[in-house]
């Protein structure tokens, strides 16, 4: 077997502000959806426990 050590280290990286701009952009619009369905899936989960255990029910006007 040959055990060869290939590190390799970037000591920089050469982005233009406009470009980072971009990005960053793309990345907040990324994340909408990604949240939307995030609190789908909560509430989901929320209701869930709520049918099961049956709290929240005196908010609704049960007894």
């Amino acid at each position: 077997m040959n055990e060869q050590n290939d590190n390799t280290t970037i000591r920089d990286i050469d982005i233009p502000f406009g470009r980072l701009v971009a990005i960053m952009l793309k990345l907040m619009l990324a994340a909408i959806p990604a949240i939307i369905l995030f609190y789908i899936i909560c509430g989901i989960v929320f209701a869930i426990f709520a049918m099961i255990f049956g709290f929240g029910a005196a908010s609704l006007g049960g007894y």
